[in-house]
């Protein structure tokens, strides 16, 4: 089998995607597939291609040619163009000859690349942006269709074609992969995918826990935190999809109950309104910004709860992360996640809150699932135990491996 990934030069390549990149090609290692990453838009001033391990990378930069034109679509399909010529000189080997997408739209790449090779194609769903935009909340999607188009403003316009842009590839590719259940379902009602197209593949990760030796009272100390105080823990991108105003609300009630403890944020992002949230109880927040896996990993060990109050997920690795490390995780009810979380056996659920503009989370009903987990060591402990063998059971590296694989050899 000759399997070909495509990545861009994206700031997801940095977060979901590349995380699942590099998952993906550490499961497919000895399995005798000739694996290859396709590069789109990078930033190396030629076409190259480089080896490292089992695979090879090949790297696509930006063309730029005399012809200008006024939309974007244009110029990427011009890319891809070139893209698909290049293709055609390289690729040798066309046996069983798989293109693998993770991106929504590289549409006509998807076409194009039909009519030059005998191949497959498929396209993994991390996320839509149309559903980012509206926080997860579909309703104000249907409330959109259901308003004249004269009558969109230049937001809306923008959604709508976003929408329906995004559901090109889906059509494109033989078959389609989601995330989560959730997101099958919304792909076949939005796009009119027949359900036998689209094959759920929950993401993995490799288990790193075992090489961890440091205890959580040493590491601790190591961070200068005190070993009575609790460690509140969330990780992710600080942006308002990530419900992040909602846990500092909550916070604040929690201190008023249980003043020994610590929320710490893991993330990098929009921190200027978020910390001026913080007001008076800035000293039991610490800020991080983008760390290290290992450092997260440590964050991790030294957590006591776990914190995901997102709008929008489909199979966070943050949430897989947690579970990992035997951490209970207070999250939402929003999309995906909803599904990785047993609520009262790994986890409690946080209900997301719809309304004809918006979506919100009640502060005060996080706020007590968090003190119900902090008062109920044996609880918290329970449910961490379960955490890990969730993990074990739907969201390892080996799990993920047999998935793909079954799914690669289906064609």
């Amino acid at each position: 089998m000759n399997l070909y990934l495509f990545n861009a030069n994206d700031s997801a390549a940095t977060y979901g995607i590349g995380t699942y990149l590099k998952e993906l090609t550490n499961a497919l290692e000895d399995a005798g597939i000739n694996l290859h990453i396709i590069h789109l838009h990078s930033v190396c001033p030629e076409f190259e291609i480089v080896k490292t391990n089992h695979i090879e990378n090949w790297y696509i930069p930006e063309v730029r040619n005399q012809r200008t034109f006024s939309g974007t679509i244009q110029k990427l399909e011009d890319y891809c163009r070139n893209v698909i010529y290049l293709l055609r000189l390289y690729i040798q080997d066309t046996k069983d000859l798989i293109f693998h997408f993770n991106y929504n739209q590289y549409q006509f790449l998807a076409r194009e690349l039909k009519t030059v090779f005998e191949c497959k194609t498929v396209a993994a769903v991390h996320f839509t942006k149309w559903a980012l935009a509206f926080h997860g909340n579909i309703s104000l999607l249907h409330a959109l269709k259901s308003k004249p188009e004269n009558q969109w403003n230049s937001f809306e316009k923008l959604i709508h074609t976003t929408h329906e842009y995004e559901g090109l590839i889906c059509k494109e590719v033989d078959r389609v992969i989601t995330l989560s259940n959730y997101s099958q379902n919304l792909l076949c009602s939005e796009y009119q995918l027949n359900p036998d197209k689209v094959t759920v593949i929950p993401n993995g990760l490799k288990d790193t826990t075992q090489l961890m030796k440091t205890k959580k009272k040493a590491l601790k100390k190591r961070w200068h935190i005190s070993d009575r105080e609790f460690l509140i823990l969330f990780a992710g991108r600080i942006h308002a999809v990530k419900g992040l105003l909602f846990l500092i609300k909550a916070f604040r009630k929690v201190l008023e109950r249980v003043p020994y403890c610590r929320l710490m944020i893991a993330g990098n992002g929009e921190f200027d309104f978020y910390i001026k949230e913080c007001e008076n109880i800035w000293t039991q927040v610490t800020w991080t910004g983008f760390i290290d896996k290992n450092k997260l990993y440590d964050l991790y060990s030294m957590a006591d709860i776990g914190i995901m109050p997102s709008f929008h997920e489909q199979c966070s690795y943050v949430a897989i992360e947690m579970m990992m490390h035997g951490l209970p995780i207070i999250g939402s009810t929003s999309t995906g996640l909803k599904e990785m979380i047993e609520d009262g056996e790994t986890g409690l659920h946080i209900p997301v809150i719809e309304y004809e503009d918006r979506v919100e989370i009640d502060s005060s009903l996080l706020s007590e699932k968090m003190l119900y987990l902090l008062q109920h060591p044996s609880e918290r402990e329970r449910m961490g135990i379960n955490a890990r063998k969730r993990y074990l059971k739907y969201y390892s590296l080996d799990i993920f491996r047999k998935n793909m694989l079954k799914f690669y050899q289906s064609f």
